[in-house]
């Protein structure tokens, strides 16, 4: 049983990108683990994926990589955090200013820390990957 699918899928596609693979199968595969790779494949740090059937209730993803992630990794505990605040968390979790992109839970649904600025809303941090 896993108790973080997400933390689990994003850990498979970094360790594929590490070794070099071209492409990984997530499974299983839930609505905001879509939704992040959907944000991932705007920004190009992956490459088209596929959403499969496996069962009733069950999916995979077959995501196609483009060899573009340096590092991608879950935020454990998912905190909550303001609109002014997201200063503070690029400056933790991502390298560089501009560089890369947190995931954020907001009342609007999931979206990077780019749109949750210009929309000016806050959220809960889930991820960040650059």
């Amino acid at each position: 049983m896993l108790h973080d699918p997400l933390a689990a899928a994003l850990a498979k596609i970094h360790n594929a990108e590490i070794v070099g693979k071209k492409e990984v199968v997530i499974r299983p595969a839930s609505a905001m683990i879509l939704k992040i790779l959907e944000l991932m494949h705007e920004k190009g740090y992956i490459g088209s994926y596929i959403v499969e059937n496996e069962g009733p209730g069950r999916k995979l993803v077959k995501i196609n990589l483009l060899g573009n992630i340096n590092k991608c990794n879950v935020i454990k505990p998912r905190f909550s955090t303001k609109f002014v605040e997201y200063t503070k968390w690029e400056k933790r979790y991502l390298p560089a200013r501009d560089f890369g992109f947190l995931v954020i839970s907001t009342p609007k649904g999931v979206m990077t820390h780019y749109d949750a600025k210009e929309k000016r809303i806050g959220g809960k941090l889930l991820a960040f990957c650059y």
